[in-house]
């Protein structure tokens, strides 16, 4: 962040970042990160099936949504299938926390339940349309049956990629903001493309495409071009 430096006539020299607003200090981003890692620990002891249950019930699959299950767009994120892999949890800590000390804890923490919730919404919306006269249990028009009504869906991912689209399409330099926009799509739609594709990776493509949206809605509000 840029930094403006200030000399006064009586007092010693002192900074602030430019803009008038100084960064706060991340503090819902451990709280937060530390609570999922802590509730996986706390999972993965449960006998296989009830933390199959546990978890199943607070996914944002077609099942859950289809029943009127909305709380599940919140608690979905509160829970992953494993403890995080290090470089994963080092990854959400940095993209997290940085949003947070650059947006404040309210807009970074918008931009995140913005990206997880609209892209779940946005999958289950495709999953119905997809799963048209499909099932769980069989085919009502001679098509396979839905997987996928079923499939646990929690974790962090979706609103992840959306606050690191949103930082990336926040970053003051034109060049570079195009760039690393254009690459960070541009590795989302990879495995869409793929022919063993899941959910999950058009889940990954639409939060990041919603985060660069939002970025570009912060960057004008803020008055950067």
């Amino acid at each position: 962040m840029p930094v403006i430096t200030v000399r006064t006539e009586t007092g010693p020299v002192r900074s602030r970042p430019a803009g008038g607003r100084r960064a706060a200090l991340p503090w819902a981003t451990p709280l937060y990160v530390g609570a999922v890692q802590l509730g996986a620990y706390a999972a993965a002891r449960l006998p296989a099936r009830r933390r199959t249950d546990l978890l199943r019930a607070h996914s944002t699959n077609v099942a859950n949504l289809r029943a009127g299950r909305w709380r599940t767009l919140v608690t979905s994120a509160a829970f992953v299938e494993h403890p995080l892999p290090l470089p994963y949890g080092a990854a959400l800590l940095a993209a997290l926390g940085t949003a947070e000390a650059r947006w404040g804890t309210r807009r970074a923490a918008g931009v995140f339940a913005a990206g997880h919730i609209g892209a779940s919404l946005l999958v289950y919306a495709g999953l119905r349309a997809r799963g048209h006269g499909r099932t769980a249990h069989g085919p009502t028009d001679g098509s396979p049956p839905d997987t996928t009504a079923h499939a646990l869906d929690v974790g962090a991912s979706y609103g992840f990629n959306a606050t690191v689209g949103a930082l990336a399409a926040t970053v003051p330099h034109r060049g570079i903001r195009a760039a690393a926009t254009a690459g960070l799509l541009g590795l989302a739609t990879a495995p869409v493309l793929h022919r063993e594709r899941t959910f999950t990776d058009a889940g990954h493509l639409v939060a990041l495409a919603l985060g660069v949206a939002m970025g570009a809605g912060i960057r004008r509000g803020t008055g950067r071009a």
